[in-house]
């Protein structure tokens, strides 16, 4: 199960407090140990619209749907 939290301070340490659904629905109880696995969330928002190609997006789709085209397309096409 995946949940984002928020880290917070808590003394000389960084704490996460779990929603009280999860605590209810996994029936988790104090002193319980419990493995959580971390996964920093990364901000794209200053990568999309970065980087700089060549080729206009007409061109990129186009490359991207080569040889995805049925047989009925390519015989269609052809005439």
């Amino acid at each position: 199960m995946a949940l984002e939290v928020k880290l917070r301070k808590w003394g000389n340490s960084i704490g996460v407090v779990l929603p009280r659904e999860i605590v209810e629905s996994k029936k988790l109880k104090e002193d319980e140990k419990i493995i959580i696995e971390i996964v920093k969330v990364a901000d794209l928002s200053k990568v999309f619209g970065s980087l700089k190609s060549k080729i206009s997006a007409q061109a990129m789709k186009d490359i991207a749907r080569r040889g995805w085209e049925s047989s009925s397309d390519r015989k269609r096409w052809k005439r």
